[in-house]
């Protein structure tokens, strides 16, 4: 399909299919905003509330060229607006539920206890307004032996078993190269956030969503848990697969490959390729027993063809391959690119650069960065004075150290 024929109904009226739902965000680092990124994205106004000295994220490296600004939090903050107010300050704290009384969900990922500790958990916003949808994002979960417990993203990775299978057999257990238990969780989040968010306008019920980074990266790690509950062998692959062979990443003379077979029919067309037909009549089961065997076959013939002819031979016989590249070289990549995966974004420095774009494509709604990551305290005069509070007011609140 053409991208022009996807998009053919558009809208262009819309921010996306979530315009016109208020979240209200008061997080850290990333799995929170990470689940608010999502919604903001998909259209909801995401208002992001801060502490006035700004959250660590602002100061996490790397940082773009000759700028202030880190990638990490020009990244995840995107498309929001941003509200600084100290939630341990009793004007402060009324601020933040007057906000909540006009939102339509709440996002946090503070440590359990928290945010109740200062007057502003599920229950005290719920207590403003009873239909509220409020996702807490957290190591462990709200409940539960270890709900007390910090937990970041590499210790949920270690904790759930995953990183335990990650890296190669002679190595021991590896995390993974990017925050994936906080994007899971962040991703989890948000899904949570959306049917909570139609059940509330079905029955008018709001409700407390609990996200716990260490059941995200369990429920995504393909029913590993049972298996292990149920004392299944389970061991590190590196870059194979226990149920198929040969798969593996492979060197040519110009890079690597990545690629494999799956089913009987594609190896008997791999078979071909790399002049094996004698070898064409494996089936799966005797080609995992000869693993070794066939991969090195597949190895040696790759050894001797550029990453292009092994990319272009084996798609040409249906066969699923990709050379192996690094970022730099998938930012240069035409999918990606048509797919707007890079957009092109004018940061609050003034700044132009590439912010990588929404995944979900919506042909009727579409979405897109609209604007980069707000400065600290940016839409205070807007959003505070929509609830009363005059320029006077503001800097008596910044001079008290509420905001």
């Amino acid at each position: 399909m053409e991208k022009s024929a996807f998009f053919a109904q558009a809208r262009r009226d819309l921010k996306g299919p979530l315009e016109g739902f208020t979240v209200i965000e008061a997080t850290t680092t990333w799995a929170g905003p990470m689940a608010g990124c999502l919604l903001a994205d998909f259209g909801a106004r995401v208002i992001k509330v801060e502490h006035p000295e700004g959250e660590v994220l602002r100061r996490v490296p790397p940082a773009y060229e000759d700028s202030a600004l880190a990638l990490f939090h020009e990244t995840v903050n995107r498309n929001k607006q941003n509200v600084s107010l100290n939630l341990r300050h009793p004007e402060g704290r009324r601020l933040f539920l007057e906000l909540c009384a006009g939102a339509d969900c709440v996002i946090e990922n503070f440590k359990p206890g928290t945010l109740s500790a200062w007057g502003v958990g599920y229950a005290d916003v719920a207590a403003v307004k009873p239909s509220i949808v409020y996702v807490s994002i957290s190591g462990f979960g709200q409940f539960g032996p270890l709900s007390d417990r910090p937990g970041y993203d590499p210790i949920a990775q270690n904790f759930s078993g995953w990183a335990s299978l990650n890296g190669t057999p002679d190595d021991g257990p590896t995390k993974a190269p990017t925050f994936l238990g906080d994007d899971l969780g962040g991703l989890h989040g948000a899904l949570g956030a959306l049917a909570a968010l139609l059940h509330a306008q079905r029955t008018g019920e709001g409700q407390h969503v609990d996200i716990a980074l260490t059941d995200a990266l369990v429920f995504q790690s393909n029913g590993l848990l049972a298996a292990g509950a149920l004392g299944m062998p389970l061991k590190r692959w590196a870059n194979q697969f226990a149920i198929a062979a040969p798969v593996n990443r492979y060197t040519c003379t110009d890079g690597d490959i990545y690629g494999g077979v799956l089913l009987d029919s594609h190896w008997q067309q791999l078979a071909k390729i790399i002049g094996r037909e004698d070898l064409a009549d494996a089936r799966g089961p005797q080609r995992i027993a000869r693993r070794e065997e066939f991969d090195q076959l597949v190895a040696a013939w790759c050894r001797v063809h550029t990453t292009a002819e092994v990319v272009t031979r084996w798609n040409a016989a249906g066969l699923a391959v990709t050379r192996v590249n690094s970022f730099a070289e998938a930012a240069r990549e035409p999918q990606l690119i048509e797919r707007d995966m890079l957009q092109n974004t004018t940061l609050s420095d003034g700044k132009t650069v590439p912010l990588v774009g929404p995944a979900a494509k919506f042909s009727r709604t579409p979405t897109r960065i609209r604007h980069a990551a707000p400065t600290l305290g940016q839409d205070n005069a807007e959003i505070l004075g929509g609830l009363g509070v005059d320029a006077q007011t503001l800097a008596q609140l910044k001079a008290d150290g509420a905001v």
